[in-house]
């Protein structure tokens, strides 16, 4: 099942969603050295980040919800990808709540603000299983005629199953 929006043949929502991972990952990655170096820069990086993470993941979520409307309702797809979409909106919202806690002192984050983050990094590990389940194991977003010898997504030629 291809996906609703692409650029340059390839799927937007896969394209974006390295993003907020990785800059909110990178942000508990920082607040885990803040935490074993006592340095607050680590956790003043972070709390950009996690802005910027929460920014692409806003940014991130209408091609993954235009992507979901086009799977068939009543299948597995569907109900992976919706619980795909739910956690992941959780994930911006622990997250959110981590960044909000922070505003007064960014270098030295109080516990629930960390727990806020690393609940949110731990629930979007699973959120990305869902992801990989929905295009590797349920072929959401693949082009139909996909294949090992599929023309250049620049061409304008259709990839034919062969």
């Amino acid at each position: 099942m291809e996906s609703r929006t692409k650029l340059f043949g390839h799927p937007v929502h896969p394209m974006l969603v390295v993003f907020p991972l990785g800059l909110l990952g990178t942000a508990v990655v920082f607040d885990v050295v803040r935490l074993a170096t006592s340095n607050g820069y680590w956790s003043e990086i972070a709390f950009w980040m996690i802005a910027a993470g929460i920014v692409a993941g806003l940014t991130a979520a209408p091609f993954g919800a235009l992507d979901w409307l086009a799977i068939p309702s009543g299948t597995r797809a569907s109900r992976v990808g919706f619980l795909h979409g739910v956690g992941n909106a959780l994930v911006l919202a622990l997250f959110a709540l981590s960044w909000w806690m922070r505003l007064d002192t960014p270098g030295v984050p109080r516990t629930l603000a960390l727990t806020a983050s690393f609940v949110g990094m731990a629930l979007a590990l699973g959120t990305g299983w869902l992801g990989g389940e929905l295009v590797d194991r349920l072929g959401v977003g693949v082009d139909d005629g996909a294949n090992v010898n599929a023309p250049s997504s620049l061409t304008h030629r259709r990839a034919i199953r062969g």
